[in-house]
C-alpha cells in the first residue's frame, strides 16, 4: 500500500467522485476573480474622489499621480493573480490527463474561460468608464472656472485694477471722504434727542402720538457710507395714546398676496380692550330695520372722527402713512420753534419727495443733512413698518397710503456688527461695498440714474458674507472679493433675481433673534420689478456694464487727482 501511494502521490488528493476536484477548485477561482473585479470597481469608482478636489488646482497633480500609481499597483496585482491561476489551471489539466484521459473532452474549461473573459471585459469597461469620467470631470471643472472668470459679456476684455491699485484708491478716495463720519453721527444724534424731547413736551399726551427714542440705521451706522453729503438715517418709533394700540398684519400672514404687495403690511388702530376681530357690523350691511346694540349710528360717527384724529385713512381704522408724515412734520416744526433759541443754526425740511429729510444750516454756509422718519414696531421684534421708504424713480409703483413697508434695517446693522467680530482684523467686506458703491455712483452721474441701488449692493455683500469662509475676507483678498461681488451682481441681473437677505432665509444666525414668521416666508425677489419694467432693466444693465468698462479709468483718475489721507491730514494740521 505504501509503494502504491508513492507511485500515485496524487491519489489521496482526489477522492471519489474524481470530477468534483477540478470543479471545486475552478469555481472558487472564478468567484475570486469576480470579487476582485467588484473590489477594483469600488476602489476606482469616481464618486470616491470628491468633486471638490477638482476645484483646487494646487492639489490636481498630486491626485493624478496617486491615481496612476494606484492603477499601476492594481494591474500588477491582477497579472500576479492571473499567473497564479494559470499555474493552478495547468496543474488541474495535468491531473486530468494523468488520471482519466477520457476527461480531456470535459466541458469544465468552457465555464472557466467564460469566467475569465467576462472578468476581463468588465474590468476593461470599468477602467474605460473611470478614465472617461475623470477626463470629463476635469473638463467640466475647467469650464466652471472659465465661466466664473468670464460670467457674462461684461467681463470679456475687462481688466480690473490690481490689489495695490485698489488699496491706494481706497486710502485716497474712500477714507479721505469718510474721515469725519463719527463726528457727524455724534452731532446729529445729540440734536435729534433734543428735538424729540421738545416734541414730547409740545404734544398732547392724551390725544397725540407718543414718540420713543431714535434709532440709527443705514450706511452711516454700518460704516460704509461714501457719497457726500454724509446723511444720517434715524427712525423714530411711535405709539398711539391710551387706550388705543396698533395691531399689524404683514403680507406673510395672508393666504394670497399680489406680488406688488409683498414686503408690505397694514396697521390697524384698535382700542386695547377691543377684540382683534372686531364687531361684525362693520363688515356686514345691516338692514334698515336692524340695529347693532354695541355700535349705534351716533357711536359710529364719533368713532370715525376719532380714527381720523388718530391719523387713520378716512372711514377706516388703518393707519395712513401720509397723515402720519403730515403730523410728524407739524410736530417737528413746533418742537424746533421751542428750542431754536439754543442753537446758532437753522433747521429746514430738505427734500419735498422725502418728508423726513432735514437739514442743519450753519451761518458759515456749511450744512448737515439727516433723515428723521417715524416708524411703527412690528409686534415685539426689531422689524418696523416705515412710513416713507425711498424707491427708485424708474420703477416707482403707486402704493396705497395704508400699506407700510417692512424694514429690517436694525437686523442688518446687527448682523454686520456681529459677523465683523468673526472676520479677520481689517477685513475687506466693507471696503468692497464702499468701492462698488463709489464706482456705481460715479457712473450714474455720467450716464444717468439707474434702478440699481446701494441697498441691492449691500444685499449682495450680505449673501457673500454668509456663504464664504471668514478667512476669505482678509484685507489682502480685496481684489478677489470685489470680483466676487461683481460676478454675483451680474448673475443676479442676468437672472433678474436677487433675494432679500432676511425674508425666507432659514440660515439667519439665532443670535439675531430674527422673527420666525419672516424666515418661513417665501423669499422676496428684489429684482422682480425688472420683469415688468424692461426699459428700466435694460438701462440698469447697460449702466452696470459701462461701469465695469470704466472701472480702471475711474480708479486711476480719482487716485491721481486726490491726495492721500496722510498728506491731507498734514495739510490740515499746517493750516491750524
Amino acid at each position: 500500500m505504501r509503494l502504491g501511494r508513492k507511485e500515485d502521490p496524487l491519489g489521496s488528493l482526489c477522492p471519489a467522485p474524481r470530477r468534483v476536484a477540478p470543479e471545486g477548485i475552478a469555481m472558487p477561482a472564478g468567484i475570486f476573480r469576480v470579487c476582485l473585479v467588484v473590489i477594483t470597481a469600488i476602489v476606482n469608482h469616481p464618486l470616491l474622489f470628491p468633486r471638490e478636489n477638482a476645484t483646487v488646482p494646487e492639489y490636481a497633480e498630486d491626485i493624478i499621480q496617486k491615481m496612476k500609481a494606484h492603477e499601476e499597483n492594481l494591474r500588477l496585482e491582477q497579472l500576479r493573480l492571473e499567473q497564479e491561476i494559470a499555474r493552478q489551471e495547468a496543474t488541474l489539466k495535468t491531473l486530468e490527463k494523468a488520471r482519466e484521459p477520457e476527461e480531456q473532452n470535459n466541458k469544465e474549461p468552457l465555464p472557466w474561460d467564460l469566467w475569465s473573459a467576462m472578468s476581463m471585459v468588465i474590468f476593461l469597461l470599468i477602467e474605460l468608464w473611470r478614465q472617461d469620467y475623470q477626463d470629463g470631470n476635469w473638463q467640466e471643472s475647467a469650464c466652471e472656472e472659465d465661466d466664473m472668470a468670464v460670467l457674462g459679456k461684461a467681463f470679456k476684455g475687462v481688466a480690473l485694477p490690481d490689489k495695490a491699485a485698489l488699496a491706494n484708491f481706497y486710502e485716497r478716495c474712500i477714507l479721505g471722504a469718510t474721515g469725519d463720519m463719527a463726528r457727524k453721527r455724534e452731532l446729529v444724534e445729540g440734536f435729534a434727542d433734543d428735538l424729540l424731547e421738545a416734541l414730547r413736551s409740545v404734544c398732547n399726551r392724551d390725544a397725540d402720538m407718543e414718540v420713543e427714542e431714535s434709532i440709527g440705521v443705514g450706511s452711516m451706522y454700518e460704516n460704509w457710507r461714501v457719497h457726500k453729503p454724509l446723511v444720517c438715517d434715524l427712525i423714530v418709533p411711535f405709539t398711539p395714546p391710551e387706550p388705543y394700540c396698533f395691531r399689524s398684519q404683514t403680507w406673510c400672514s395672508r393666504e394670497s398676496v399680489p406680488p406688488d404687495k409683498q414686503g408690505y403690511g397694514t396697521i390697524k388702530v384698535c382700542r386695547a380692550d377691543e377684540d382683534a376681530v372686531g364687531c361684525i357690523c362693520g363688515k356686514t350691511k345691516l338692514g334698515e330695520d336692524m340695529l347693532c346694540l354695541l355700535h349705534s349710528q351716533t357711536n359710529q360717527t364719533t368713532r370715525s372722527g376719532e380714527m381720523e384724529d388718530l391719523l387713520c385713512c378716512k372711514n377706516t381704522q388703518y393707519l395712513d402713512a401720509n397723515q402720519v408724515m403730515k403730523w410728524f412734520q407739524i410736530a417737528i416744526t413746533k418742537s424746533w420753534n421751542k428750542i431754536s433759541h439754543k442753537y446758532e443754526f437753522d433747521l429746514t425740511f430738505n427734500l419735498l419727495d422725502s418728508p423726513g429729510a432735514l437739514k442743519i444750516k450753519f451761518r458759515s454756509g456749511k450744512s448737515i443733512a439727516f433723515h428723521l422718519t417715524p416708524v411703527v414696531q412690528c409686534e415685539d421684534s426689531d422689524a418696523y413698518f416705515i412710513s416713507h421708504f425711498p424707491r427708485s424713480s424708474l420703477m416707482a409703483d403707486p402704493v396705497s397710503s395704508t400699506d407700510w413697508f417692512v424694514t429690517f434695517a436694525v437686523y442688518e446693522r446687527r448682523f454686520i456688527h456681529s459677523i465683523s467680530k468673526k472676520l479677520p482684523a481689517s477685513a475687506c467686506h466693507l471696503s468692497c461695498l464702499q468701492i462698488l458703491s463709489f464706482l456705481h455712483g460715479k457712473q450714474c452721474s455720467l450716464t444717468g440714474p439707474s434702478s440699481l441701488t446701494n441697498y441691492h449692493l449691500k444685499t449682495v455683500m450680505l449673501h457673500l458674507l454668509q456663504t464664504r469662509p471668514y478667512q476669505d475676507w482678509a484685507s489682502e483678498n480685496l481684489e478677489v472679493r470685489l470680483q466676487d461681488m461683481l460676478k454675483f451682481l451680474e448673475k443676479s441681473l442676468q437672472e433678474k433675481k436677487l433675494c432679500h437677505f432676511f425674508i425666507g432665509n432659514r440660515k439667519v444666525p439665532e443670535v439675531l433673534n430674527f422673527p420666525v414668521v419672516f424666515q418661513k416666508a417665501e423669499p422676496l425677489n428684489l429684482f422682480r420689478p425688472f420683469v415688468l419694467h424692461r426699459d428700466a432693466y435694460r438701462k440698469t444693465v447697460d449702466t452696470f456694464h459701462e461701469m465695469l468698462r470704466n472701472t480702471s479709468a475711474l480708479i486711476n483718475e480719482y487716485t491721481v487727482h486726490i491726495p492721500s489721507v496722510g498728506h491731507t491730514n498734514m495739510l490740515h494740521k499746517e493750516s491750524l
